[in-house]
């Protein structure tokens, strides 16, 4: 069965003129190339003064391992070409979405906090704590071996579909706005559907890897995945969570898509998830008043249609430069609800302007761009459904997210990944982006360039060793000079 995101890929070498095998060189060569230096001692302080640290002595010819890596650190070779683009795309996408979520955290919930706490700062606090734990979650999971991602995956998923069961019980579960999602935790609430969708990830991944060899007969590629996340999908509208169960389907419906599913079962499959979302959507009353408030919010302005109609007054107030940061009206009481969560995006509209709202939309489209990059690019099928998934997952949220915002879509409460307010939902999205850039790293090119890059820097400290202490053996007969 053919993929439809092959991992087969011409490494290119640096542009117009250069040899096709440049960066990944002779294996045999440099081995040997090594191996007779180190046989015949560290290089000469004459050497090393005349080349440099970890250079190739004058009127010696570059290995190929070191033309490779000059050539990934050549200004001139275009940023998309080099090895670690992947892994700069993501992290600075990232980077900069945390730091603006931060910011606009503060500016949107200082006020009702300050209503309901006492302080301006708790609820910016409470996040930058999560983002404080998220960072080292994510710096570890970047250095993370594939292997332990795989055996994560079983143990997460029964975790998450415990925690799933247990919301449900009540006194365990807390109930609010009608939905049974938290469990309360001290002064913080846990919510086990943002736990769901990585799990999910992971385990349909992992599954479809072990299954490969099975994978020409359609039965294998729908059990036992789609009964998995079916079964996940059952728990989360008990609670009930029409927005979280749609992103949570999201994940194995990519996976299934780039795994190669024939077209007929995967229409099959789709057909029935929209059929069964639209039966869900209109059985409960709250759910289709939202249906029909999105045909038309100022039909209804003052109740079914309030945060649809504030959330554009809010957009429209800020215009192209927005009121600036700080001043946004929107975000007073009694006004826009869920102005720190669920609609981030139209204080960011109001404050920072359509300038403002352009650059988060950019942000989100080059995150996207470098996860479909890094699933194109590997050779390994766990890492190229994994990373699929992440993308999909990220990018459908905040496709949702920021479609109910500005009236394309129906409202359904669903978070903007790492800018809304939220530790349930950021910590499972840094330690995803943190698996994502661990992919990035392991691209082939990526991992060629960084085995070399780390060779230079240990035979770099070879010779500062060996030369310091050269320069100490020299020195000692000098000090014992009399003269």
């Amino acid at each position: 069965m053919s993929e439809r995101m092959t991992g087969a890929r011409t490494t290119r070498a640096g542009g117009p003129g250069r040899a096709t095998g440049t960066v990944s060189g002779s294996a045999g060569s440099s081995g040997g190339s090594r191996a007779a230096s180190r046989a015949s001692g560290p290089a000469t302080a004459a050497t090393i003064a005349a080349s440099g640290p970890g250079q190739p002595g004058r009127g010696d010819p570059p290995t190929p391992d070191e033309a490779g890596e000059s050539w990934a650190d050549d200004p001139r070779t275009p940023i998309l070409d080099r090895p670690m683009a992947s892994y700069y795309l993501l992290l600075s996408s990232a980077g900069l979405l945390l730091l603006l979520g931060l910011v606009m955290v503060l500016s949107a919930s200082s006020v009702r906090s300050r209503q309901d706490f006492g302080s301006s700062y708790t609820l910016f606090l409470r996040q930058a704590t999560w983002a404080g734990i998220g960072i080292p979650l994510l710096v570890i999971a970047s250095r993370l071996p594939v292997r332990v991602f795989r055996a994560a995956a079983y143990p997460l998923l029964g975790i998450t579909v415990v925690l799933l069961m247990a919301v449900l019980v009540p006194g365990i579960g807390h109930v609010e706005n009608g939905s049974r999602q938290w469990i309360p935790v001290g002064p913080y609430t846990l919510q086990p559907s943002e736990f769901a969708k990585i799990a999910l990830l992971l385990w349909c991944s992992d599954v479809l890897v072990r299954k490969h060899r099975l994978l020409v007969d359609w039965k294998h590629l729908i059990i036992p995945v789609v009964p998995g996340f079916l079964f996940v999908d059952l728990l989360l509208m008990l609670e009930p969570d029409l927005g979280g169960s749609i992103c949570v389907t999201v994940v194995p419906l990519a996976v299934l898509w780039v795994v190669g599913t024939p077209l007929r079962i995967y229409a099959g499959l789709l057909g029935g998830m929209v059929a069964a979302a639209t039966v869900l959507a209109i059985s409960a009353p709250y759910r289709l008043a939202r249906l029909m408030s999105f045909r038309d919010p100022f039909a209804d302005a003052s109740n079914t249609g309030f945060q649809a109609v504030q959330g554009i007054y809010a957009l429209s107030s800020g215009g192209w430069w927005g009121e600036g940061l700080g001043a946004s009206k929107e975000k007073w009481p009694d006004l826009l609800p869920a102005v720190h969560t669920d609609f981030i995006l139209a204080i960011i509209g109001e404050e920072l302007g359509l300038l403002g709202s352009l650059v988060t939309v950019g942000l989100f489209g080059v995150m996207g761009y470098a996860g479909l990059r890094i699933a194109h690019r590997t050779d390994d099928l766990f890492i190229r459904l994994a990373a699929a998934g992440v993308t999909a997952w990220l990018i459908a949220q905040a496709v949702v997210n920021m479609g109910a915002v500005v009236g394309l879509l129906p409202i359904t409460g669903v978070t903007l990944p790492l800018v809304s307010f939220g530790g349930s939902a950021l910590l499972p999205t840094m330690g995803a982006l943190g698996m994502l850039l661990a992919f990035a790293r392991a691209e082939p090119d990526a991992a060629r360039y960084l085995a070399q890059r780390a060779e230079a820097r240990r035979e770099g400290r070879a010779n500062r060793v060996w030369l310091r202490r050269r320069r100490r053996s020299a020195a000692a007969p000098l000090a014992q000079d009399p003269a």
